[in-house]
């Protein structure tokens, strides 16, 4: 049995991830489903996903939609109360640095953007979709393979901008201090939030009723901590919109 929370977890609040991991374990295990003790931090998060004895896992909406959709089942997407944005759903910020005369999206066409992976929805998929919408030059000229060393390349002025989900700012913000050199100059359009999955074949029904009432559970500090509000039973057609170009339909 396996079972990751990989999306948000960091070390500031990883204890917050295991007491709400044990109030779902214990929930699931009520309901007659076996799950493992505690959380594995050493298999890679993709990696996890593709496991068959995949007990709980987080996917974000880009790689489900373009190697997942069959091969697992998905729960419920993450609410976060998220300014902008309905239950269930996320958007990334474009953040530059603050000495940057840049006020909106647009004025950062043709500039180079730092994006954590090209199989990231909230690093490259929401804004290179936007981009081919609206005829945006975008130039992801910088692989950064994580949403803190985007956020750090920017600061740095190794990239001009980057696009970091809403969610994972506000739990970065804390302890990482090169966001106090950025600002925020808009948003791309929504998205399905980090959805809760299981191994095909799975019964998502007792998954929902766990999860619910363990984030229902969680004391005034976790809840503080984590900013997880709730789970949203998103329909199948709200992970269906036209995939994002990729990284080489920029360079034409």
């Amino acid at each position: 049995m396996f079972a990751a929370l990989p999306m948000y977890d960091r070390p500031d609040n990883r204890a917050a991830h295991d007491r709400l991991w044990g109030a779902i374990r214990d929930g699931l295990r009520a309901r007659g489903v076996a799950a493992p003790e505690a959380l594995d931090r050493e298999t890679f998060y993709s990696d996890g996903w593709a496991r068959p004895d995949l007990t709980l896992g987080q996917i974000c909406n880009l790689p489900y939609r373009t190697k997942f959709v069959g091969k697992v089942t998905p729960i419920a997407a993450s609410d976060y109360e998220l300014e902008g944005c309905e239950p269930g759903y996320y958007r990334s910020l474009f953040v530059v640095r603050k000495e940057d005369r840049a006020v909106r999206p647009e004025a950062l066409a043709g500039r180079p953007m730092a994006y954590n992976d090209a199989l990231s929805q909230s690093g490259y998929g929401a804004v290179a979709s936007w981009a081919r919408k609206t005829g945006f030059r975008l130039n992801p000229a910088l692989r950064t393979g994580a949403h803190i060393d985007s956020v750090r390349a920017v600061a740095s002025g190794k990239a001009d901008f980057a696009t970091i989900d809403a969610q994972t700012l506000r739990v970065l913000a804390p302890t990482v201090p090169e966001i106090d050199a950025l600002k925020v100059i808009g948003a791309t359009p929504p998205s399905p939030g980090m959805t809760f999955i299981t191994a095909l074949g799975n019964d998502p029904a007792p998954f929902r009723a766990a999860i619910g009432e363990a984030i229902a559970g969680l004391g005034p500090a976790d809840a503080s901590i984590l900013g997880l509000r709730g789970i949203v039973v998103l329909p199948p057609e709200a992970y269906d919109p036209v995939l994002p170009p990729p990284l080489s339909f920029w360079a034409n």
